[in-house]
């Protein structure tokens, strides 16, 4: 039988590394169940088959801590995660993205979203695709805030289709940009999470930060600026087409889409077969997201699970009430 020993190297660290009520073991007990794990002072014991995997997360908890991380349930739960996929959990949720206005930090939470993050960093152009809350719109913005602070570009573009999500909302009052604000308001959204409301409003007077459905690209060149498509699946093929052309010098793009959710009418979606056809360009990248890396509440991963399962038994048809 296998055995390993962790010394945790401090009594401080204790009440962090096993949770309230040793709730944190009780994780590892359930990810590793033919495994014991006993804690006495600042050593924890682990008997059984996985040992070296469940004395492999304690270490990396321990470094995660030390390095001034919090550890939570959900950050244990992506610890184990990642140390099952072979990752090192301390180098996937220690990259900073962005510090932003209130002084926390954005990292990736999963080894997908690091996956997605390098390939932001790499490539001219990068798709994610994901269902919701695996923080495609989240990493981008602050993907395009940290490259506007660097200088690397000198504007971000905020864009997406104005499709109405399966409901018909009818003619809404006032000019142009009030009947578009509804649809990007997640956009804004994001943009308040990471900056303050002067910051915003600045950049946006200063057209610095531009936030428009994707009518108002066509026929225009976009140097120097980061791109980036939200909600990508409503977007028809030609649409798709034109966005990409309009990509200047010193650009990058981030096309962010969830293929289950598709509402443009008829269907057909702008990243239908998108993969096969750019294959073998220098600078594309697509990342795909699971439900492993949904970092909203855990219900959203649950809801996001039952939805695939039906999807699947159903052959891909929507799910339908009875």
């Amino acid at each position: 039988m296998s055995r390993a020993r962790v010394t945790i190297p401090g009594n401080h660290l204790l009440p962090t590394l096993l949770g309230p009520a040793d709730r944190h073991l009780r994780l590892l007990e359930a990810a590793f169940p033919q495994t014991g794990i006993h804690a006495r002072g600042n050593e924890v014991t682990v008997t059984g088959p996985e040992a070296q995997s469940v004395a492999r997360v304690l270490e990396e908890l321990i470094t995660l801590v030390r390095q001034g991380h919090p550890v939570d349930s959900r950050s244990v739960v992506h610890v184990i995660d990642l140390v099952a996929a072979d990752e090192s959990p301390s180098e996937v949720l220690s990259d900073e993205v962005l510090r932003h206005a209130r002084g926390t930090a954005v990292r990736p939470r999963s080894r997908g979203q690091k996956a997605y993050v390098d390939a932001i960093r790499s490539a001219t152009v990068t798709f994610a695709i994901g269902p919701a809350g695996t923080g495609k719109t989240w990493l981008a913005v602050a993907s395009g805030i940290a490259a506007l602070q660097a200088r690397e570009v000198e504007r971000i573009i905020l864009t997406r289709p104005a499709v109405e999500a399966g409901e018909r909302l009818g003619f809404l009052p006032g000019d142009v940009a009030a009947k578009v604000d509804p649809y990007l308001r997640p956009l804004y959204d994001a943009l308040h999470d990471m900056l303050d409301l002067q910051g915003v409003q600045r950049l946006l007077e200063q057209e610095v930060v531009e936030v428009a459905p994707l009518a108002f690209m066509r026929g225009r060149t976009l140097n120097r600026s980061f791109i980036i498509l939200d909600e990508a699946q409503n977007t028809t093929p030609q649409q798709m087409k034109m966005f990409l052309t309009r990509i200047g010098f010193g650009s990058q793009a981030v096309i962010t889409g969830d293929v289950t959710q598709v509402d443009v009418a008829g269907g057909r979606s702008g990243l239908d077969g998108l993969e096969t056809l750019l294959a073998g360009i220098e600078g594309v990248r697509f990342v795909y997201l699971s439900s492993r890396d949904v970092v909203r509440h855990p219900i959203v991963t649950d809801i996001v699970n039952a939805y695939d399962k039906a999807s699947s038994e159903t052959g891909g048809e929507p799910v339908r009430g009875r």
